[in-house]
């Protein structure tokens, strides 16, 4: 005897269905469903032979259709849709899903199954799971061979007040997520261009630091940015001449060829030196700047290198495929650029302090004491914290520590400014050209180790006194454990620290200070909590903040400014 035919019977019948229910189940097998979208889940899972709604379903069962059976909207999206289960079975896709999974019947496979399995990346491992479990929309990104898809869970509320089912909106990322791996891949190569060991510094002549410099950038330019033809040309700043610096793939009459930052007849190497503006040039053959570098060029990029707003020089690639370069390509060499020009920058200082050995080996012992000796005040002051208003000689033992620690650090900088000849000292490095630093107290926080570092290695070479701690807490007990008329003038924090942000700090540090001389540091400019708007509304000094990896001048600027408005230096 063959099976009977499935009605689905959705919602809760009358009492006067019954008769109704008893003669349709002598032909058809009665299958309850209490809900549409339980209904919808069964209609993927059994074949049915019809539907029959109850009234009191009708209301529900519109709000699914809407939600789901407008195909002209859905399937019209740039995105993916899907319904689905508990169990993560599809019980409903849109038409850009299934063309990304290249499978026509969805319905009843498992989500990540669909996906051949992928690599959760995050943030969350189980968005899912996480949806159902806290009533929450959750968010992740999945990893599908070369391809990257941010996922969206939302769950739907049934009338117990327990979610079964999830909404699910499916993004492609993939050109998002490779255009950021590439930038956070071409910022860690600019940091380690110039990137040398405390035993090439003492081992390495100056031929020899440029010659690895220009291997790391000729490594990075074709590994990283797929550039096979390259000339680096610096700019003479009395001449104007632009001398070749590194040079592969180019012609050697090219690379010999005279050029001058001017507008005409020098290239288009000299109209970007002249302008300060990049140049794409996507036919060689008829574009009037451009002089023959590589034989058999058809395109070409070109960039200023930039240093402190001033043009050093430039960057050319070039291709044999006319229009072979991209905006993209443009933006990544920009930015290479930039490291590149400081890198060139690192090795003038190396350069300027070779006949200065006696300043480098003070600086050298200072970095390795800096740290130590912050941790020691950041711990002193903590420990002062639990005595202050309870046992005055216990406070003034540390406080006696305090000061002992900050004459290690001022003795060690006036015996460097001793034995370090003015003539050794670069102009940029004249302390006497911002004497507003001089003897000013700076507290840097940061959890980054290397920026804590940085901090003291720059700014201390202008007269800063800096000290630094990691956290919000350690700093607001730094400030507090300040003695009288020995406050810090100027407080550079990142805007994201262990236990606050930026915006958090500042509230916390008005409270004890008033008028707090903050300045907030992100790194790529990055602010996701929006850190910096909300402190500026808060009160955060104009134009207070910095970029990270540090530049020398806009440190120096920035950190002027804000004594300057804080009040004139004292006489």
């Amino acid at each position: 005897m063959s099976e009977r035919p499935k009605i689905l019977c959705v919602g809760e019948p009358s009492e006067n269905a019954t008769g109704f229910l008893e003669r349709l189940g002598d032909s058809f097998e009665i299958v309850k469903s209490d809900t549409p979208l339980d209904a919808l889940d069964r209609l993927t899972r059994d074949k049915f032979a019809g539907v029959y709604v109850w009234g009191d379903a009708v209301r529900d069962s519109r709000q699914v259709a809407r939600l789901v059976q407008n195909e002209r909207i859905l399937d019209g999206m740039p995105d993916g849709v899907a319904l689905l289960d508990a169990d993560n079975h599809i019980l409903w896709a849109n038409s850009r899903l299934r063309r990304w999974l290249r499978q026509g019947e969805v319905e009843g496979h498992n989500f990540y199954q669909a996906f051949d399995g992928p690599e959760i990346i995050g943030p969350d491992l189980c968005p899912f799971h996480s949806a159902l479990a806290t009533g929450e929309a959750s968010r992740s990104t999945l990893r599908c061979g070369d391809r990257y898809f941010e996922v969206h869970a939302a769950p739907i509320r049934e009338d117990d007040g327990f979610p079964k089912y999830l909404i699910v909106n499916v993004l492609d990322v993939t050109a998002v997520v490779l255009q950021r791996q590439k930038l956070e891949a071409i910022h860690q190569a600019g940091l380690e261009l110039a990137a040398l060991t405390p035993d090439e510094v003492y081992e390495m002549k100056v031929d020899d630091r440029i010659e690895l410099l220009k291997t790391n950038i000729l490594h990075y330019t074709k590994d990283l940015l797929n550039f096979d033809v390259v000339e680096i040309r610096l700019l003479d700043q009395k001449s104007g001449e632009l001398m070749p610096l590194l040079t592969e793939g180019i012609e050697e009459e090219a690379a010999h060829r005279q050029l001058f930052a001017r507008p005409h007849d020098n290239g288009v190497t000299g109209f970007v030196a002249y302008t300060g503006n990049s140049y794409l040039c996507e036919n060689t053959t008829d574009d009037p700047l451009y002089l023959i570098g590589c034989q058999g060029a058809k395109s070409s990029l070109t960039v200023p290198l930039v240093q402190n707003d001033q043009v050093i020089g430039t960057f050319n690639v070039e291709s044999p495929q006319p229009g072979a370069f991209t905006e993209s390509d443009l933006q990544f060499l920009e930015i290479f650029s930039r490291d590149i020009a400081l890198a060139l920058n690192t090795l003038e200082l190396l350069v300027a302090q070779q006949a200065n050995t006696a300043q480098a080996s003070v600086e050298a012992i200072h970095g390795e004491v800096a740290l130590p000796v912050d941790s020691i005040l950041n711990d002193a002051v903590n420990v002062m914290e639990r005595y202050i208003g309870h046992e005055p000689e216990v406070v003034e033992r540390l406080q006696r520590i305090l000061r002992n620690a900050r004459d290690i650090k001022t003795l060690i900088q006036q015996v460097g400014s001793k034995m370090a000849p003015s003539e050794a000292v670069p102009d940029s490095r004249d302390q006497s050209a911002w004497p507003r630093l001089r003897d000013r107290r700076v507290l840097v926080v940061d959890a980054d180790e290397s920026v804590l570092l940085a901090a003291h290695s720059l700014l201390e070479r202008f007269g800063c006194v800096v000290e630094t701690a990691r956290g919000g807490s350690e700093t607001v007990n730094m400030v507090r454990g300040c003695e009288t008329g020995c406050g810090y003038d100027v407080i550079i924090a990142d805007i994201r620290l262990p236990d606050v942000s930026g915006y958090e700090l500042l509230l916390r540090l008005q409270q004890n200070m008033g008028s707090v001389p903050l300045i907030l540091m992100t790194g790529f400019g990055y602010d996701p909590g929006h850190s910096i708007v909300k402190a500026r509304q808060a009160g955060l000094l104009p134009n207070a903040i910095l970029y990270k990896p540090f530049r020398l001048d806009q440190l120096l600027t920035t950190v002027d400014s804000v004594i300057e408005m804080m009040g004139e230096v004292p006489s």
